[in-house]
């Protein structure tokens, strides 16, 4: 287990930029011309990202990242 001191001003950094991330993965999912396997690892990397997210910002902001299961590609924005 790792532990680190950050700032404020990192901390709304670093949930600027999980965010970005996950909204492109969510972005891509949704492409029909990607084949499954691709993203069968998209979604993957989504659980990861999200993981990290819920560590650093609000619950507020973490529901509206939070996916139901086996709808990954299907999300409505």
């Amino acid at each position: 287990m790792y532990g680190m001191l950050i700032t404020e001003q990192e901390k709304e950094e670093i949930i600027y930029l999980l965010k970005r991330e996950m909204d492109e993965v969510l972005f891509d999912l949704k492409n029909e011309h990607i084949e499954h396997i691709v993203k069968r690892a998209m979604e993957e990397r989504y659980k990861i990202l999200f993981s990290l997210f819920k560590r650093v910002a609000g619950h507020r902001e973490c529901m509206k990242y939070i996916l139901p299961a086996g709808k990954m590609g299907r999300r409505n924005s």
